[in-house]
């Protein structure tokens, strides 16, 4: 049993009671701070955790109280909860969070977020399986927002300034690669909000798409994009997305889902896109799959859910 000190979570308690805040570490990549109002602002510091980590133990104190000056200047930025403006009125204090610019939307596994995080933090469905969250983006680390911070800024509104902010303000490339014949597109970059760009697809699949696209979210490095179409047997591209997902998947860090989804445009993507991104909705993204195994007398090819079914189904009886 290994009975090493956490010197580096000790280090951030430490900075943290310092400034008059108490804060626990409620899983090794997963701080909680209670604030002066007596609520908690929960915040993800696995990658701080790989800065300090890489520091001398004499420098950590000082790391630490670097990672708790920003977040308590965070703190202090949050209005405190308030009756909402009345129509028309001035927006006044409650949009500071707006203008501060850090407002970011990350995608996590499902099972990632408990009952009372997912009622606690700014969040909603993607997908099944798929849970989307506003965070707050600092320079070494990153806090999920909680919704008692929102003040007068409404959910709608903040995700679509956290969705903007992550597909306008940070990089990413568009790649595409041939893996047995399929092509395959990743939408990719080092950050991890690479996931909003799912609300954007049209822009790098402009269409028509009569059978729409299989897309995946294996790392919240990356969103794996196949255009369904009659050049390759969907069958066969379906296997091959599933096997670079899980590839993905399982080869980095903080992976999100192996899935594959079946992405229908449809009415969201006909919208203005930035009615789209504020106006509370999301994509048509449905859970398919296939099982392929060698038999005595060949291949044998199982559908996984109705999604599938409805899918193949349909791109076969346009083919006949």
């Amino acid at each position: 049993m290994n009975s090493n000190p956490d010197i580096v979570g000790m280090a951030l308690i430490d900075a943290f009671a310092q400034r008059g805040y108490r804060a626990e570490l409620t899983a090794p990549g997963a701080l909680a701070v209670t604030l002066r109002d007596g609520t908690q602002a929960q915040a993800d510091i696995t990658e701080w955790r790989h800065h300090a980590g890489r520091n001398a133990r004499a420098a950590l104190p000082g790391i630490a109280a670097q990672y708790a000056d920003q977040a308590v200047q965070a703190f202090d930025r949050m209005p405190a909860p308030a009756p909402a403006a009345a129509p028309g009125g001035a927006p006044g204090a409650a949009n500071d969070i707006l203008r501060a610019g850090n407002l970011r939307v990350r995608l996590y596994p499902e099972q990632a977020l408990d009952e009372r995080m997912l009622a606690a933090l700014v969040t909603r469905p993607l997908a099944p399986g798929l849970v989307q969250a506003v965070v707050q983006d600092f320079p070494d680390s990153m806090m999920p927002l909680n919704r008692a911070d929102l003040g007068g800024v409404g959910e709608n509104e903040a995700f679509g300034d956290a969705l903007t902010r992550s597909i306008q303000d940070e990089p990413h490339y568009v790649e595409a690669s041939d893996m047995d014949g399929v092509k395959v597109v990743h939408i990719g970059e080092r950050h991890r909000y690479i996931g909003a760009h799912a609300h954007v697809l049209t822009r790098y699949f402009p269409g028509p798409l009569p059978f729409g696209a299989l897309v995946a979210f294996p790392l919240p490095e990356y969103v794996t994009v196949h255009e369904i179409g009659t050049d390759q047997h969907l069958v066969l591209a379906l296997k091959t997305v599933q096997d670079v997902a899980a590839k993905l998947a399982g080869s980095g860090e903080k992976p999100i889902s192996p899935q594959v989804y079946w992405w229908r445009p449809g009415e969201y993507e006909r919208m203005p896109e930035r009615d789209a991104l504020y106006g509370g909705r999301v994509p048509d993204l449905r859970p398919v799959g296939v099982q392929v195994e060698q038999g005595e007398q060949g291949l044998n090819v199982g559908l996984v859910g109705d999604a599938t079914a409805e899918l193949v189904q349909g791109w076969e009886a346009a083919r006949r």
